[in-house]
Parts: C-alpha cells; structure tokens; sequence
C-alpha cells in the first residue's frame, strides 16, 4: 500500500458497504424521479441525454459522448439515515486531467427550502473497473429531500439505490414548474475539470435556480451541426444557451456554422431566449489571441446581426468577463478548461443573465 495512504486513512475506500442493511431499489420505478436523460432513451435501458438516431445523424463523436451521463439526476426523498448505491459502467472515462469522482463519482446534495447543500460524494476505489457500491451516512432519521448527480465521463450501466429497511420513501421537491434550460456546447458545457458532477456550471446553474436542466455538452465534438440544431430547436426549454467555439478548429469552421445554426433553431423556436457565449479562457489563450479575437468577433457578429434583425429575445455574454484581475490566469485547469472556481465564475454570470431573461 502507498505510503500516503498509510498516513491519511481518508485516502481509503472501501469497496462495499460493510455491515450496513440495505433494502435495493430501482431508480427507474416511483416515487424515483430521472431527470437530464431522453426519455425515449430511458425507455430502453439506457441512460443517454439525446436519442441516438438524432446523435449518430449527427457524427460518431456524438454519438458516443451522448451516452456519457453528465447532467443526469436521480432525485427521491427518504428517512433512511444512509444511502448506498450501487452502480455499473458500461464505459469508464478515465483521463490525466479528470478527478475519478467528475468520471465515475456521484455526489449527494440535499434539497431544502432554501436551497441545496452538498452532503458527500460516492466515492470508488482507485482500482475500479467497471463497478462499485459506496455507502453515505447522514445524523438523524428525518424525511429529506436529495438529488444525486451522475458522472461526467461515464456510461452509466445500471445503478440502485440502497436505503435501511423500512425506511420511508417518497419523491423529491418539486423544481419550479418552468421548463428546463438547455446548455449545448463544447466540453466545457460538457463539465472537463469539474472535481465532481455537481460543479459543471449547468448543474450549479440548476440548483441555484431550482430550474430542471439538460446538458448537451460534448468534448471536442460540438460542431454546430445542422442536425443538432434542428433537434434542439424541438425540445422543451425555457432558455436556450449555447457555447461551442472551442469545437471550432479555425475560424472557418465557426464562421461557417454559428450563425446558421443561430437561423435554424430560431426557425423552429420562436419565442425561446437564446444566449450565446464566447469562450472563458481568453486571458489564458497565450500566443493565439488573434484567432481567438477572430472567433469572439464572429460570434458578436452573430449577435449583432440577429439583433438587427428584431430579435429582441437573444442576449450575448462576453467569455473575457468571466475571469476577470487579479486572478484572470487562475481559473482554469489546464489553460483551457476551467477548474472548479471557473465554473463557478461562469455560472454566476450565466445566472444572472437568466434570472434576468427569465423575469424579463
């Protein structure tokens, strides 16, 4: 055993949940309610954000990063003083740059009247290769309302929820009765450099606002395909935010799509507010600011152009705001993604543009 482990035994997990009774239950039946998965996807066993019709229209990369399950949910509310899980992966997205927590983790958060508080994350051993159980102990045996997060960069295969025998089960809280945000994008909407499922700015966005969400994120695949666009257009939403230029691999490439992709889904959704972004790692883009000035000023364009059309309902949030001095330079992982203070500076921003939108 590595030393360090040796030293700190919070480094050790256990694979199992110990001497802890456990009744299993299956999320898919009531008082268990899904959210951030297609619907008809769910109806086959899989747990899959769009259907993969529409994802493999789109390319094989979205084909494949469309079964990842960042953005799901399971949300229950229940007495139990512990909650187990057990989970199995059909894919485990193990990367240098991901915590396994973000990949193959789940994090808890309790749902209360004035919001909702992270109580522990679903740990897995270093070892992991396809499946787990993790156990979480709470004080008390009051009924509570949680929301459980799926990874990130996972395909999800099967997961149950294990409470204490006779213990009461009920649904969730309510989100407020308003149709979901969709967020499509680049891997940065996907969640790459999250800690943990619960810090991609989509889903700190959700709990801020108590709104339901989909995340339709996809790392290095978001082309603005026209595909995607059409899809999109037709799904139930609230607001609509969209952020892919980092997918764009010249200039070209996004001058080419993102205003058309803009026309097509204003095309199909009429009345829905859309708010476009540029990138947050402007300040970090060493050595390529022309480029990246190239393809703020094609998005701005986009903006403009729509504006000057009569569209009065698109809205536009400049990625050099997100990061802002003395500490411009440290909110990314890796000089591109954001680390978990980034997300959080982009959520904020994002929020208040949509509260704005929304009472609007």
């Amino acid at each position: 055993m590595d030393s360090y482990i040796m030293v700190d035994k919070n480094m050790l997990v256990n694979s199992t949940i110990g001497d802890a009774e456990v009744v299993w239950n299956d999320i898919n039946l009531a008082p268990f309610k899904l959210y951030g998965f297609d619907e008809t996807e769910l109806k086959k066993g899989n747990y899959y954000r769009m259907p993969e019709d529409v994802a493999t229209a789109t390319s094989e990369g979205v084909k494949l990063l469309s079964r990842e399950s960042v953005g799901g949910r399971v949300r229950f509310s229940t007495d139990s003083p512990y909650i187990a899980i057990r989970a199995k992966f059909r894919v485990v997205g193990k990367s240098s740059h991901l915590t396994l927590i973000s990949s193959a983790g789940f994090d808890i958060y309790e749902d209360g009247e004035y919001g909702s508080r992270l109580v522990k994350e679903f740990r897995m051993p270093f070892d992991m290769v396809d499946s787990y159980e993790q156990i979480v102990y709470f004080k008390g045996d009051i009924m509570r309302t949680y929301t459980i997060n799926f990874p990130v960069h996972s395909v999800v295969d099967s997961i149950q929820i294990g409470l204490k025998p006779n213990s009461k089960l009920g649904e969730p809280a309510p989100y407020k009765d308003i149709a979901p945000i969709i967020f499509y994008g680049s891997s940065i909407v996907h969640g790459t450099g999250a800690c943990r499922p619960g810090t991609t700015y989509p889903a700190i966005i959700s709990r801020e606002l108590n709104i339901d969400y989909k995340n339709i994120g996809f790392s290095g695949q978001a082309r603005g395909e026209q595909v995607m666009a059409e899809w999109l257009s037709k799904q139930d939403m609230s607001v609509f935010v969209y952020d892919y230029d980092h997918n764009c691999y010249t200039v070209e490439d996004l001058q080419n799509t993102h205003y058309s992709f803009y026309k097509t889904f204003r095309k199909n959704n009429k009345d829905v507010p859309i708010i476009m972004i540029t990138r947050p790692d402007y300040w970090t883009s060493y050595g390529n600011f022309d480029v990246v000035n190239k393809l703020r000023d094609i998005i701005l364009k986009s903006y403009l152009t729509a504006r000057e059309e009569g569209d009065n309902n698109v809205y536009l949030i400049d990625g050099t705001s997100f990061n802002v001095a003395p500490h411009q330079y440290d909110f990314s992982l890796d000089a591109c993604h954001p680390n978990d203070a980034g997300y959080i500076r982009m959520a904020d921003t994002i929020t208040t543009v949509i509260k704005f939108v929304l009472q609007k």
